[in-house]
């Protein structure tokens, strides 16, 4: 039997917006209870709380969030320390936090001073995606709200000096790696840095700075609160807490829903999204992290459970947990294919196996989609792919290889067979892009 969330055990109370997300309602809810007693233990004790709890970082790649924090130096020179929070959320598919942002903001605001503080940090930057216009105007009212009860500012009541600045970006998916927003938030080209050095070395304008996700910054006061062990006993060993997973595509109810890690797919999709449009059996494949992860069939998906660990050993990953569903009314191939489109259009163009890798790939993809090519050219691709794969600068690269790879992995099947179609005089006449 699984173990499914308890409401007492939910961190984000407000995420389907039902409440204010005021300061006078988020404080009933507990966000900024007991957080002076936080910074009074040291920045030390709640790095130490942190990595207790066992939180990986919510906006893709996992990292042990106490660790990264534990990078920044301990002693604060000439340069000042930064916190710098990425809020661009341009993943395809992942829509949790908005939710966050838009419902519950004070616990992010709450959560950028105590991460701040733990890290030396007296301002914080929360970079914003540029569609994000409502969920950044419920956020500066959170901060003003903050401000004006001396919880953050100068002389404030928790003693440390904190300042806490919205930068709204423009809408470029690339911004969404570490490196490229901190270029952005420079008012330079968002391209992604060399590294190293590693922003805890030199970050925002070349100081110390540490760049998380909002969800990962969100949870943290409450993980202190709580304790570490209350986060640490849900899930598995090296996947624990609880999780924000957004779900979309052919299921009945498209949802945001805090879960356990480690939940099973099939108890997610049914008991939060209604099930699969057309029921279980009418599944054909699911994507379980966001538009960049391997798709996974839907013989796979039955046991699979939802954690870093386990979607890896299936090669694919849990990246921002947004699990989109296609049943088998959908076009595996014309999918990926529109998916293989959006990273070569996001591509910065800075290195050359991303800048012409992605194009040549969709291009490929899209004759695919429509059966002109040969057997052949599955290999060629899959070649190509693997050469993109871990040699560019950022991820952009491993993103736009990925659903590619899943896609011959495990429908290299339909590929063929819209190929011999077509040579039979069966053609598939739209194009991917334009079915849109």
């Amino acid at each position: 039997m699984v173990q499914l969330l308890e409401d007492k055990d939910r961190i984000f109370l407000n995420l389907f917006g039902r409440e204010d997300p005021g300061l006078a309602a988020a404080k009933k809810r507990g966000a900024w209870n007991a957080t002076k007693d936080m910074i009074d233990m040291g920045p030390e004790w709640i790095v130490d709380q942190v990595k207790a709890s066992g939180l990986r970082g919510r906006g893709g790649a996992g990292f042990p969030t106490g660790l990264k924090w534990s990078f920044m130096p301990k002693e604060v020179g000439a340069r000042p320390h930064y916190l710098v929070v990425n809020a661009d959320e341009s993943e395809p598919g992942t829509c949790k936090d908005r939710e966050i942002m838009r419902n519950d903001p004070h616990l992010l605001v709450e959560g950028c001073l105590v991460a701040s503080f733990a890290m030396r940090a007296h301002a914080c930057y929360i970079y914003i995606r540029g569609e994000y216009v409502d969920e950044r105007i419920a956020l500066e009212k959170a901060i003003k709200e903050a401000y004006e009860a001396k919880l953050i500012g100068k002389n404030n009541i928790h003693g440390w000096d904190f300042d806490c600045y919205v930068h709204h970006g423009a809408g470029a998916y690339i911004c969404g790696e570490e490196t490229a927003l901190l270029e952005s938030l420079e008012g330079k080209k968002g391209q992604p840095r060399l590294k190293p050095p590693f922003p805890a070395n030199a970050g925002l304008y070349g100081c110390p700075t540490t760049v998380n996700n909002v969800e990962s910054i969100a949870v943290a006061p409450t993980i202190i609160r709580r304790g570490a062990e209350w986060f640490a006993g849900f899930g598995r060993q090296g996947n624990t807490g609880t999780k924000v997973f957004s779900i979309s595509g052919h299921v009945n109810k498209p949802c945001n829903i805090e879960e356990t890690m480690s939940i099973p797919l099939k108890t997610l999709i049914e008991t939060h999204a209604g099930g699969v449009r057309g029921g279980w059996e009418n599944l054909k494949a699911v994507i379980p992290g966001g538009s960049s992860v391997p798709c996974l069939p839907a013989d796979t998906c039955h046991d699979i459970l939802m954690d870093f660990d386990a979607l890896r050993d299936e090669k694919s990953g849990l990246g921002t947990a947004a699990v989109i569903v296609m049943d088998k009314s959908t076009d595996i191939i014309k999918a990926i294919a529109r998916i293989s489109y959006f990273y070569k259009h996001e591509s910065c163009g800075q290195c050359t196996p991303c800048r012409e890798g992605t194009g040549w790939m969709w291009r490929v993809l899209e004759r695919m989609a429509r059966g002109e090519s040969s057997t052949d050219e599955i290999d060629k691709l899959l070649d190509v792919a693997s050469q993109v794969e871990g040699h560019t600068i950022c991820a952009l690269g491993d993103a736009a290889a990925w659903p590619v790879q899943g896609l011959i992995r495990h429908f290299r099947h339909e590929i063929e067979g819209r190929i011999n179609a077509y040579r039979a005089g069966k053609p598939v006449a739209v194009s991917a892009v334009a079915a849109e």
